[in-house]
């Protein structure tokens, strides 16, 4: 019965909360987005609104927001796990020996990078169910109206739990720097924008929206060439296998469609990352103000 009211008197408990909050801010905001760009990775041919037009016009709306159930669920738990990861890995690395200090840039950007790698255990297997649920009714795959538990159990069933991690090394190659680029573009926005903020946290929601919405430009902008390559490789299955690796997946794809295959769909990216993640850390910005605020409500009560 206790649990909750402990959990949340603690800062890792706020800061697991909020980043849950953000998580599903982030999911609803920006699904339709994410599955156009997996599609434009996948090598859908045309443009982002002709993709689009064929998407809505064979699927309905709700095409748009297929397979977002397995990331909803967990993107949540996720990135309340990022962030509660992160906070204390910036904290870890940082030598001031003040509390009351932000953690230096630097601190930041190695807290993002440990972060990111250690996500990728749990994202890989989500992002592979997703991308696979995305690309149903395409020439990727014929199937159709396959649920998400579906899905886990035909992976595990034809390729065990290497299946199931299928590109998780690429995963961390991608999720590595770009944590580290995504939490220090947004910590160093926000001082710019607002000076003063990161110690007194009192930067309005306009600065909350641009500092997120840039982090998130900047982490796809460093990495999308790599996500590009994850996208093809958790795509294949054994029956449609194409690619032996990353390298022999960049060889082949650069050879069939252009240098420029690395970085298509990166204006559809770049559009879902300025609003998902404007809307990521407003809403754990928020959600963090509004437990620390009802903790010193409770406190004054008790007093």
């Amino acid at each position: 019965m206790d649990f909750w009211p402990e959990f949340l008197a603690s800062s890792s408990g706020r800061e697991f909360v909020a980043g849950g909050f953000g998580g599903t801010a982030g999911v609803i905001s920006g699904y339709p987005l994410d599955t156009l760009r997996i599609r434009q990775q996948s090598g859908h041919n045309g443009s982002a609104f002709s993709i689009l037009r064929n998407m809505v016009s064979k699927g309905g709306f709700a095409s748009l927001y297929r397979g977002m159930g397995a990331p909803l669920a967990s993107v949540t738990f996720q990135n309340a796990v990022v962030f509660q990861t992160y906070a204390v890995l910036s904290r870890a690395c940082d030598s001031s020996d003040s509390a009351k200090d932000p953690p230096s840039y630097k601190s930041v950007a190695l807290g993002g990078m440990g972060t990111g790698g250690l996500q990728s255990l749990l994202l890989s297997p989500v992002e592979l169910i997703k991308i696979r649920l995305q690309l149903q009714n395409t020439n990727q795959s014929k199937e159709s109206g396959i649920s998400p538990s579906k899905v886990v159990k035909n992976i595990w069933r034809k390729e065990g739990l290497r299946g199931i991690y299928r590109g998780l090394g690429i995963t961390v190659m991608r999720d590595v720097p770009s944590h580290g680029v995504y939490f220090w573009t947004y910590e160093y926005m926000r001082e710019q924008l607002h000076p003063g903020c990161r110690k007194d946290g009192q930067e309005s929601l306009n600065t909350m929206l641009v500092s997120g919405g840039l982090a998130g430009v900047a982490s796809w902008v460093c990495c999308y060439p790599i996500d590009v390559v994850k996208t093809r490789l958790q795509a294949q299955t054994p029956s449609s296998l194409k690619y032996n690796g990353v390298f022999d997946c960049i060889v082949k794809s650069v050879k069939e469609e252009g240098y420029l295959v690395l970085w298509r769909g990166l204006g559809t990216a770049v559009s879902r990352a300025f609003v998902v993640n404007g809307a990521v850390f407003a809403a754990y910005e928020f959600t963090l103000r509004f437990l620390f605020n009802n903790e010193n409500v409770q406190i004054q009560e008790t007093i």
